[in-house]
């Protein structure tokens, strides 16, 4: 097979190079939608990382793709409709992250919890004001998890060892995980009424866009703490900033951002996307919010996994025997 991998790390590439030797393998730095594509028409397979939009233009200079192959979980920065018409299969990597984005998850809660980032600057600056850096406990909290796929079942898991009281939401309900984990599902209303810490785990699609919004978002429980290590675009920015503003949500932990690929590309936004990044210079620069880039997800074991996976998808794909494959509905 012809291959082109990009958005690729240095450590990918010795992963890359030491398990896929029989295959001719291009790779660039750059995501597909900056990279210089006119010597690579004819390969068969590109791999992706969630920085490339692979829409349908893209889609359009590679005549002979027969394979994406995108190196994460989530795919909505693929064109699944023109990848159905022309007959691409693409393959994810639907498990590799589950306790690595959950433990992201508890970092940013127990350093928001315990006003850690807010320590080490007092620290740094030889201060000492211990009745301002007063924390909570997370022990008989409520904590509540939207969405209880993998990552949301080790968020769980996890809150258990801190003696947490766990309410999940998820369109899909497990009666039987629910009882093995010792949780409640109930509905989004419900959950965020009466959660002292949210955390959220859903995947990003046209169903799911904002599914936290001005709307339901008010009917937070006052004194919430926030956590996203999911999309961006799960939450409505301006209800975020809001509900921070009027101490609902008295703390925030963010690895994601609406329209993020715009801050880490430097291109140019449309009027609309401008109006969001605006926003998110706001929300950052808000004292009672930790953000960290994008990062759940990164590392060293989690990264290994992910490589393999898409390795092992390449292969078997060649092989005729499809796995780990996106469904197009």
């Amino acid at each position: 097979m012809k291959i082109a991998i990009f958005d690729l790390q240095p450590h990918e590439k010795k992963l890359f190079n030491h398990l896929m030797p029989q295959h001719k393998v291009v790779y660039f730095k750059e995501s597909v939608d900056e990279a210089d594509l006119s010597k690579i028409k004819d390969f068969d397979v590109i791999s992706v990382f969630v920085t490339s939009k692979v829409n349908s233009e893209i889609i359009k200079k590679f005549p002979k793709l027969k394979l994406i192959a995108t190196r994460s979980t989530g795919f909505d920065h693929v064109d699944l409709k023109v990848c159905k018409k022309k007959k691409i299969t693409v393959c994810n990597v639907p498990a590799y992250g589950e306790n690595t984005v959950a433990e992201h998850a508890f970092a940013l809660l127990l350093s928001l919890a315990r006003k850690i980032p807010d320590a080490c600057l007092m620290a740094m600056n030889k201060k000492f004001d211990q009745k301002a850096l007063k924390g909570c406990d997370l022990h008989e909290k409520t904590i509540g998890v939207i969405g209880a796929g993998k990552i949301g079942k080790n968020v769980i898991k996890i809150a258990h060892g801190f003696g947490m009281e766990i309410l999940a939401y998820d369109i899909k309900k497990d009666k039987l995980l629910s009882e093995i984990l010792d949780f409640k599902y109930t509905d989004i209303k419900t959950l965020l009424k009466k959660s002292d810490i949210i955390s959220l785990h859903a995947p990003y699609n046209k169903l799911t866009h904002h599914m936290l919004n001005k709307k339901n978002m008010k009917f937070i429980k006052r004194g919430a703490i926030f956590i996203n290590t999911a999309r961006g675009g799960l939450v409505e920015t301006d209800a975020l900033i809001k509900a921070l503003e009027n101490k609902t949500i008295i703390a925030a932990g963010l690895d994601v951002l609406e329209e993020e690929n715009l801050i880490i590309k430097n291109q140019k936004p449309t009027v609309k996307q401008k109006e969001i990044l605006n926003k998110n210079k706001k929300l950052l620069s808000m004292k009672n919010v930790l953000f960290t880039p994008h990062i759940a997800f990164n590392t060293c074991e989690a990264v290994e996994r992910i490589t393999e996976t898409t390795i092992e998808n390449m292969l078997s794909f060649q092989a005729g025997q499809k796995i780990n494959t996106v469904d197009y509905k």
